[in-house]
């Protein structure tokens, strides 16, 4: 399984970005971290080689970039507009210097979005906000309220990052030829956020797949299990 490192600077973070590429060719897959996770977490963590026989084929390339959580949603040294403003520069990398460069190594012209727990929040939000960059959006045991992090504090980029509130008014097409799905489980940490979301999206007849696992926990083994039962949903030819 081929694997490549890069690092480079980042104009619209303003600071160097970290990142690994697993495969050699295929659909590309961007894979967020969880909380506050590095590029390298879905590796170290057993996700990748879950994904192992969709790379060595080279159905899937996966693209692992490093989050900045801790100098945005989880920085509380700074103002909550100051957290927020960090998002948006993240959003904006993520679209300008990754998906944009990416997204045409198919003939779809879009990408897969994945995550797990905080991850599955970037993941929601990207594919939501960006609609015509992304064919599949994948989130497991995905949190997607953001307003907790923010102490209240309330504006436009809180607002169009709050995938429960914007929904409702989003009316690009594009929004209903996704494949959105919500993996969880009845023990899950986040089962009432998966929940509330998959409401959301059915009063927006948004056509989703809220799979609920029985009795598997919040963390790693039944993320496993999910991300190659996922990656199988993609049209490949």
């Amino acid at each position: 399984m081929k694997e490549e490192y890069f690092k480079w600077h980042s104009t619209n973070l303003g600071r160097d970005i970290e990142m690994l590429v697993f495969g050699h060719a295929g659909y590309p897959v961007i894979l967020f971290p969880t909380s506050m996770g590095s590029f390298h977490e879905n590796k170290d963590m057993g996700l990748i080689d879950s994904a192992k026989w969709y790379i060595e084929q080279g159905l899937i390339q996966i693209f692992c970039p490093d989050s900045i959580d801790k100098d945005s949603f989880y920085n509380k040294q700074i103002h909550p507009v100051h957290r927020i403003e960090n998002h948006v520069r993240y959003d904006k990398m993520i679209c300008h210097e990754i998906v944009e460069k990416v997204k045409n190594n198919t003939s779809s012209g879009k990408v897969v979005v994945a995550g797990c727990s905080f991850g599955g929040y970037h993941a929601a939000n990207f594919a939501f906000r960006h609609p015509g960059y992304v064919s599949h959006m994948f989130s497991m045991s995905g949190a997607f309220n953001i307003k907790s992090f923010l102490d209240g504090f309330h504006n436009d980029d809180v607002f169009y990052n709050s995938p429960e509130d914007y929904l409702y008014g989003l009316d690009d097409h594009e929004l209903w030829n996704m494949d959105v799905v919500l993996g969880t489980s009845n023990w899950d940490i986040c089962f009432d956020a998966n929940l509330k979301l998959s409401k959301v999206l059915s009063e927006r007849n948004m056509h989703h797949w809220l799979d609920i696992r029985q009795e598997r926990k919040h963390d790693w083994p039944v993320w496993q299990e999910m991300f190659p039962h996922y990656l199988s949903r993609i049209k490949f030819f």
